[in-house]
């Protein structure tokens, strides 16, 4: 049954995460849509992690929404492939500025996560 619930949240993470980019749109300067997903995702798994699941989740709700919801939300191949593009365009310049943002995003929106899903613990 978990198995289930995770491949359920799974598409809602995958439809949500395709949503968001058809709203933002496909901008050919810069890849914003994979960064937000990407930022906003590693917030949210980091706050969902310290806070509910760690005392008010069960294991399955947990994997569903970890694994399968966040999991399908965010994309790391996306951003691998975005920026090659970017580096192929002679764009090196916004490669180098994708890679550190969503690094330094991605690893921030973690930490804010983090500190306020253990607020919630």
């Amino acid at each position: 049954m978990q198995t289930a619930w995770i491949a359920l949240a799974g598409a809602i993470g995958a439809v949500a995460r395709y949503r968001i980019g058809l709203a933002i749109g496909v901008r050919s300067s810069f890849p914003w849509a994979t960064l937000w997903v990407n930022v906003v995702g590693s917030f949210l798994l980091a706050f969902v992690l310290a806070g509910p699941a760690t005392s008010r989740w069960s294991p399955v709700t947990t994997a569903a929404v970890a694994v399968g919801l966040l999991g399908a939300f965010t994309t790391f191949s996306t951003f691998g492939y975005e920026t090659i593009i970017l580096l192929r365009t002679g764009r090196v310049h916004m490669a180098v500025v994708y890679v550190l943002v969503s690094l330094v995003g991605g690893l921030g929106a973690a930490g804010l996560g983090y500190i306020f899903g253990r607020g919630l613990a």
